[in-house]
């Protein structure tokens, strides 16, 4: 590996486990923060809905940024402003001044989080990028299975506010590193030199366009995102289908003014290039639907374990050791796999196997043991790290270049958005059966996010069918009334 792409790798890598491991960290630091502060569940639940709205509403934004900016520039500013945010909310003397800071925290990590991707797209070519986003989406894995343990322990030994602590370290060291790191040269990704910087052929007309920021489209679209993710965690609050209701009618509304705009802007926010590539639409379909099936299901087997069948939460994290280990030994094969059968067959077989084992799940009744548990949560983790992985790397391949930071926003908007629609939708379904809905035999929501991971299936299809057409970026047309350039 080029010595100069070792330290985007490990930018890429740490930021995006850091990002994973602090979501998972915080859900059992929750209770403690809610006791020692004096807070009341609303404003305990606060602390993870103003994250999430303030992430999904500026990823793109963000992507755009580091387009415009430098992907690793973007990264860090991101990276040493989550440090500060997650020190300043070990500090914090109240409930208010931690949402405040985790909101603060959210806009710092939609900044990372589309630069992570993008700056492995500027980095390494085409032809070598699957491996580095396995190594990624592995890394990932590995933190949000470690999250619980590490969480529960650090809050167990030395309190919640140990947890903000834990990520101050590496972001802040991953940052200098990015500040101290040259962003790379046309010939450093294996574009020739005198072509532009970021294409494959010669600029269009259109050069001045790719750089605009569209501020109001930038407005509308976090308004739709943060609208959408606000409605759809409301919904999944007892007593509040009716807040989220309004705001999901105000997410359509925000869309559909943010639509009409897009088609009217000179400088679109959303480039029409990349929402016309059909791989990449496709590739975001399928990370929606299958984050949105796995996160749902796994809400719903939580409470399946530990209310229905009693487990203590250690004994039910050790059920779904299959689906870390999957997770974590089986994205080092996918790039292989998409290399010899190509991305369209291997996100087939990997939605095929998602969408059984929440199926299988949705079978189990009380009586179920550790075995038949562990099968379904090993075909969940299979199924969606084979997605998450090819998908991924559709999305990044088939983008041009110079919108690497908009495709890697809309991947991460997709695995921020599915988990809110999966879990409003258990809980919504739960609902519909009081007496059994935890039991998944009895229940309606395991069958309903079963069909939810098989709308992948369609949009697996839809990516591309060979392994070589699945890992070049969309090509550029040429300017009219120029002559291709070939080179030898």
């Amino acid at each position: 590996m080029n010595r100069r792409r070792v330290p985007v790798l490990a930018c890429s890598v740490v930021g995006a486990a850091v990002v994973a491991l602090d979501g998972t960290v915080l859900t059992v630091a929750q209770p403690a923060l809610q006791r020692d502060l004096h807070a009341d569940v609303g404003q305990v639940q606060w602390t993870s809905t103003g994250y999430l709205v303030a992430v999904a509403s500026l990823l793109v934004f963000a992507g755009r940024l580091g387009d415009r900016y430098g992907h690793l520039r973007v990264f860090a500013v991101g990276a040493l402003g989550f440090a500060a945010a997650s020190a300043g909310i070990a500090l914090a003397p109240g409930i208010g001044a931690v949402i405040a800071l985790r909101m603060l925290q959210g806009v710092c990590g939609a900044l990372l989080q589309p630069a992570t991707l993008g700056m492995l797209r500027t980095a390494f070519p085409p032809d070598r990028l699957a491996t580095p986003i396995a190594v990624r989406t592995a890394v990932i894995g590995l933190a949000a299975a470690a999250g619980p343990l590490v969480g529960g322990a650090l809050v167990s030994a030395y309190g919640w506010r140990s947890v903000f602590l834990l990520s101050v370290p590496p972001t802040l060291a991953i940052g200098l590193l990015a500040l101290t790191t040259r962003e790379p040269r046309p010939r450093e990704t294996g574009i020739p030199e005198g072509t532009a910087p970021g294409r494959t052929d010669p600029p269009p007309r259109t050069t001045p366009a790719l750089t605009a920021l569209d501020p109001l489209g930038a407005l509308l679209l976090a308004m739709t995102l943060g609208l959408l993710v606000h409605g759809l965690v409301e919904a999944a609050r007892p007593g509040g289908a009716w807040a989220g209701a309004v705001a999901c009618g105000g997410a359509v509304v925000a869309g559909v003014v943010l639509a009409r705009h897009e088609r009217r802007a000179v400088r679109p926010l959303l480039p029409p290039e990349l929402l016309r590539s059909g791989p990449v639409v496709a590739g975001i379909a399928v990370l929606l639907a299958a984050s949105a099936a796995l996160f749902g299901s796994l809400f719903v087997a939580t409470y399946f374990l530990q209310d229905v069948q009693r487990l203590d939460p250690l004994a039910c994290a050790l059920r779904f050791l299959p689906l870390a280990l999957l997770m974590v030994l089986g994205a080092p094969l996918c790039p292989p796999l998409q290399r010899r059968f190509g991305p369209r067959r291997t996100a087939t077989a990997g939605a095929a196997l998602l969408a059984l084992g929440v199926l299988l799940f949705s079978r189990l009744d009380t009586t179920a043991g550790a075995l038949p548990v562990g099968v379904c949560s090993a075909l969940l983790g299979a199924g969606f790290v084979t997605l998450m992985v090819t998908a991924t790397s559709v999305v990044v391949h088939r983008a041009p270049e110079a919108h690497a930071g908009v495709a890697g926003g809309l991947q991460q908007t997709a695995m921020n958005v599915g988990p809110a629609l999966g879990v409003a939708t258990a809980t919504l379904l739960l609902a519909l059966v009081p007496d059994g809905g935890f039991v998944p035999a009895r229940g309606v929501a395991l069958p309903a996010l079963a069909a939810i991971a098989a709308l992948a299936l369609p949009a697996a299809l839809a990516l591309p069918g060979g392994a070589r057409r699945g890992t070049r970026p969309e090509p550029v047309p040429p300017r009219p009334g120029r002559e291709p350039c070939v080179r030898s």
